[in-house]
């Protein structure tokens, strides 16, 4: 475990943006902290959603840039230069948890609002996060992961991440009503809640939002869903990336259930089982089985019937595509499941 991130000098103070009138309302000064890698596409759009919200209270950027492959790197500087409430920093590993730890450590405020470089939050979005906050005593808000796409393939994928068929029933995903959960999409963090776990498990290259929303829980913490609080998703723009993405998801959701025994249930379990049922049944129907081959023909035909129905409203050309995102999606989380190896997320032995 990483050491927690340190409180900055101006933590100790009151964290407020400015005095306020009497009667008037005080609202917390908030950190909003960003991981930032290869996101030259989607970076400008995020960082100004961020500095446009309707929030009363003292704002600050934190982004802790990666070595980027694109024009990220320039396009941070020159936001920076354009606003003073945005910081950069280095994240010299490019790995999400190392470039939350880094952003949070360089953070001012006692409220840490997490966002990714390809998130783009309403307008009331911080808002309705201190809003919560304080209604609920909870340690860790959050709301929807509303994905929505632009080309017919990433609106197949928005659809199949935003229902039941394609990622089971996470209301961080297809919604419901405000309530404690065991995890919410990205979060908005009391940063004494952070220093109590230790900040972001950097051995988490993958799924380390849910294995801290762990570790807030069994130290008592709360973390609480609301609806109030939805943000736009870009999803992968094509069949290799997504099958990439939820490849190494499921190769690191096993890692959590190994380091964290009795989390897993039936919504982390359905795809590995369904990749084991396929693959045993065509094996069997090769070998002359005929009755193996309804294993694999039923699953397909579920898809088919499930894009049918969670499709209507889509274009076509996105519809058509529906049952083989949910196939990639299915197949890809339940092979990493199932692959993934013993000695993954372990800190590297020491040198003699």
């Amino acid at each position: 475990m990483n050491p927690s991130p340190q409180a900055h000098s101006a933590h100790s103070g009151t964290d407020l943006g400015r005095q306020a009138a009497p009667g008037e309302r005080t609202w917390p000064a908030v950190s909003v902290v960003m991981p930032v890698l290869n996101e030259e596409r989607h970076l400008t759009d995020a960082v100004r959603r961020i500095l446009t919200q309707d929030y009363p209270g003292e704002l600050e950027l934190v982004l802790a840039i990666g070595p980027s492959r694109d024009r990220t790197e320039e396009i941070a500087a020159r936001l920076a230069t354009e606003d003073p409430r945005i910081v950069v920093v280095a994240n010299p590993t490019g790995r999400t948890p190392q470039g939350l730890n880094i952003a949070i450590k360089a953070s001012q405020y006692s409220i840490i609002v997490r966002v990714d470089g390809h998130s783009l939050l309403p307008a009331d979005y911080v808002r309705a996060a201190v809003e919560t906050m304080e209604e609920t005593g909870a340690d860790n808000v959050g709301g929807i992961m509303a994905a929505e796409g632009v080309t017919p393939f990433e609106q197949a994928v928005a659809r199949a991440m935003t229902s039941k068929i394609g990622v089971g029933n996470a209301r961080f995903h297809t919604g419901g009503e405000a309530g404690e959960v065991e995890t919410v999409y990205l979060g908005t963090f009391r940063r004494s809640a952070l220093e109590r776990v230790g900040g972001y498990d950097e051995t988490f290259v993958r799924a380390q939002d849910w294995e801290m929303n762990h570790r807030i829980r069994q130290t008592g913490g709360r973390v609480f869903f609301t609806p109030r609080m939805r943000v736009t998703y870009r999803p992968r723009p094509n069949l290799r990336a997504l099958a990439r993405q939820y490849f190494h998801t499921g190769r690191w959701r096993r890692v959590v259930g190994r380091e964290h025994q009795g989390t897993l249930n039936l919504r982390y379990l359905a795809p590995p089982v369904a990749v084991v049922a396929i693959t045993v049944g065509a094996v069997a129907g090769a070998f002359g089985f005929w009755p193996g081959w309804i294993l694999p023909a039923g699953y397909a035909a579920a898809i088919v019937v499930g894009a049918g129905v969670e499709g209507r409203g889509l274009p076509v050309a996105a519809w058509v595509r529906l049952p083989l995102v949910y196939a990639t999606m299915h197949m890809s989380w339940g092979v990493g499941f199932l692959t993934s190896p013993p000695g993954l997320g372990q800190p590297a032995p020491a040198k003699p």
